[in-house]
């Protein structure tokens, strides 16, 4: 491996980069070029639904910051580190200041998705941690400090194997997402036909939803996870509480089981990671004789902009719901239409849990063998067993 600077690259000419365009509020309008910003830029992918449009009268002057595919992306304010690549066939767009773009010209010396994945690197973490300029508003890493990170680099072939390894990985969650994207949107567009000419109900009597409890309060570290609001909307990570203690059943969530966070986020979503403990502030809803979860979980959501709505006018206190709110009134499809979807709507929300249940053992072998490959302590034809047996 030959250890080399982001500026040494940029010299050699093998690849450019620099930070997105500074618009003036008078350059804005339509025709034209959609902004780009740190919020629009989630590892591994770009959301292009921005309101904020650079009017394409200024295109000279935006020069390079317009995007091109393939360019590799890195967040550099706020959030300091997230790295997408920008696809091909999507409209174009104008960098925001904040991102900063590396457009690879000779793939033969580095190559694109190596790079994006040497972003997410420990060795990329520990340089830009020293260089990270930290104030009162926000993190973030300037184009001094960029140029000046090195990296070991391979040669073409190992750089271009380990970019499929793990670009292997990285397809299977992409896949993982879009299989339960496609069968909550189906499931989402079968209860809203049936419920149209459907009965209204109580969400109350749909459901039992137990609160959880103070479980983080004397936490042993040991354990079982202890599900606050933060994992029910990111998962498992450094700032999670575990706890050894016994809890009642009604407290315990196991996979394919609904919880509802009734104050802050407001969130809804399946648990379906090994059995951990419901904390405070979130429901699990248990679904009443004879209803499926999949008419309870279809409820729940349909309730949800309005509860937020309610949570958004606590001026003065954390955004929640009271339990009153429960007892309102929402749509669900006819007994004879449940009955007639529930095979449907059960398989459906079976896809989904089990496509959800995919995802730990995959992110898990990323996170072990993108280090590994990068550091060349693991051979590429060993990481190729690995990701073929989850593959």
């Amino acid at each position: 491996m030959a250890e080399v600077t982001i500026a040494a690259l940029s010299e050699a000419g093998a690849l450019t980069f620099g930070d997105g365009y500074r618009t003036k509020r008078s350059e804005h309008g339509r025709p034209g070029y959609r902004i780009l910003r740190v919020a629009d830029v989630a590892d591994g992918r770009v959301d292009l639904d921005g309101p904020d449009f650079v009017s394409d009268e200024y295109q000279r002057a935006i020069g390079s910051e317009l995007s091109q595919a393939g360019d590799v992306l890195l967040t550099t304010k706020g959030t300091v580190g997230r790295v997408a690549i920008f696809p091909a066939d999507v409209e174009q767009v104008v960098y925001s200041p904040q991102l900063c773009f590396f457009r690879v010209t000779d793939p033969s010396t580095i190559h694109p998705r190596f790079l994006a994945y040497w972003f997410k690197s420990e060795a990329f973490v520990r340089q830009a941690s020293h260089r990270a300029n930290n104030t009162d508003m926000a993190a973030y890493i300037n184009l001094g400090d960029i140029a000046s990170l090195s990296l070991d680099l391979p040669g073409s072939s190992e750089q271009q194997a380990i970019a499929e390894v793990l670009g292997a990985l990285d397809d299977k969650i992409a896949a993982n997402a879009e299989a339960i994207r496609v069968a909550d949107d189906l499931s989402r567009a079968h209860f809203q036909s049936a419920s149209a000419d459907g009965d209204e109900v109580p969400l109350s009597s749909l459901a039992r939803f137990v609160n959880g409890k103070a479980f983080t309060k004397d936490a042993t570290g040991m354990g079982r996870v202890v599900i606050r609001i933060a994992e029910l909307n990111s998962g498992i990570g450094g700032s999670t509480v575990r706890n050894d203690i016994e809890v009642p059943d009604d407290n315990t969530a196991r996979s394919g089981d609904l919880l509802f966070a009734w104050s802050g986020s407001l969130t809804a979503a399946r648990w379906y990671r090994p059995e951990a403990i419901v904390n405070q502030h979130i429901f699990k809803v248990i679904p009443a004789a004879a209803r499926p979860m999949w008419l309870v979980n279809q409820a729940v959501h349909a309730k949800l902009d309005e509860f937020k709505s309610i949570a958004a006018d606590k001026a003065t206190t954390m955004g929640h719901i009271q339990r009153r709110h429960l007892d309102e009134p929402v749509l669900v499809p006819s007994a004879e239409d449940v009955k007639r979807l529930d095979a449907l709507m059960a398989g459906l929300w079976g896809a989904a849990l089990a496509s959800r249940g995919r995802e730990p053992q995959t992110h898990r072998d990323s996170r072990w063998l993108l280090p590994l490959l990068m550091s060349g302590k693991v051979r590429i034809r060993d990481a190729e067993k690995t990701v073929e047996e989850v593959l």
